[in-house]
């Protein structure tokens, strides 16, 4: 591949996301909220921007977008409340940022990029998180911004049945949605990136934290290998350390993308021992240093969109 292009891809999820159970109006919703984020990155690598923030400005539009489980469309906690979480990675020199269970940041990927440029630490947490964003003028946003109607109907469905469920729907047949969403790219220079938010689990308690803030599970970037951005159960991606792993067969086993991402999704996941009798589902979305594209998943769909320099634009849902 020319040195000199750029690749991009995002996610919104993966899951049981099925065209039998979409209308057409909601599958074109979720078709534009994907194209408008992709299409915000891709103007800032095509003018020679870094990919640190294309892919924070692809996941800030995702967060304001209500349709997915990150930012403003954040599932709630057992106690009512939205606690989210974000990572970021650049891969010139592994420099990394994330915050987690925060409650009231607009954005926490962009909370998260100046944990990573303004601060010497990797991880904040909780309150300290919060106020570090004060200390460097971040705004703070009530409760109420995160809060919709149908997160609501979500938690009242699950509240006292003492489960979890990622990104649950009201309708059963369609409630494994693994609510994150992320973006990876490789700029114009070489360098690779990948950010990763969501708003975690409804339901959640005792201050549960998924894969999504912990750089190596959920978030990972080196230019010796790829950028990779996950979504799924998050335990089970702690568990496999996945993001990094998929690195780690391209750099040490000099695996391809393609061989590195099937590996870990089709292979490594699902042999994990289940918790609640459910296995390692999910997916991920990823780009290696010579700006191949891989977005793969185990689930019956994952909202996704990619692109290469001189390429359409691809937008997809549902298996393939």
């Amino acid at each position: 591949m020319n040195n000199h292009l750029f690749s991009i891809a995002i996610h919104g999820g993966a899951g049981t996301i099925l065209k039998s159970e979409m209308t057409p109006k909601k599958e074109k919703n979720y078709r534009d909220a994907l194209q408008e984020a992709i299409f915000a990155g891709i103007a800032i690598l095509k003018n020679g921007g870094s990919a640190e923030n294309a892919v924070v400005t692809a996941v800030t539009v995702l967060e304001n977008c209500d349709l997915f489980n990150a930012g403003k469309g954040s599932v709630f906690t057992h106690e009512g409340t939205h606690e989210m979480d974000a990572s970021l990675m650049e891969g010139l020199t592994l420099r990394a940022g994330a915050v987690a269970g925060v409650k009231h940041i607009r954005n926490p990927i962009i909370l998260a990029q100046s944990v990573m440029n303004l601060s010497p630490h990797v991880l904040l947490l909780g309150e300290g998180a919060e106020r570090f964003a004060e200390s460097i003028g971040m705004e703070k946003v009530p409760q109420e911004y995160f809060s919709t109607e149908l997160r609501k109907k979500q938690l009242e469905a699950i509240r006292n049945s003492g489960k979890v469920a990622l990104d649950h729907s009201v309708s059963e047949e369609i409630h494994k949605k693994r609510g994150t969403v992320g973006a990876v790219a490789r700029d114009k220079a070489g360098n690779l990136a990948a950010a990763t938010s969501t708003g975690g689990m409804t339901n959640k308690r005792f201050g549960r934290v998924g894969d999504t803030p912990l750089i190596g599970a959920g978030t990972y970037a080196s230019n010796q290998s790829c950028a990779v951005s996950a979504t799924g159960w998050g335990e089970f991606f702690i568990r496999g350390v996945v993001a990094y792993d998929v690195a780690a067969l391209i750099l040490y086993n000099k695996f391809s993308l393609q061989e590195a991402v099937r590996h870990v999704i089709h292979d490594k996941l699902g042999k994990l021992s289940p918790i609640e009798g459910e296995y390692g589902d999910g997916g991920l979305i990823s780009v290696d240093n010579q700006g191949n594209i891989v977005m793969d998943f185990n689930t019956p769909g994952m909202y996704r969109a990619s692109c290469k320099e001189g390429e359409p634009v691809f937008t997809g849902l549902y298996e393939y």
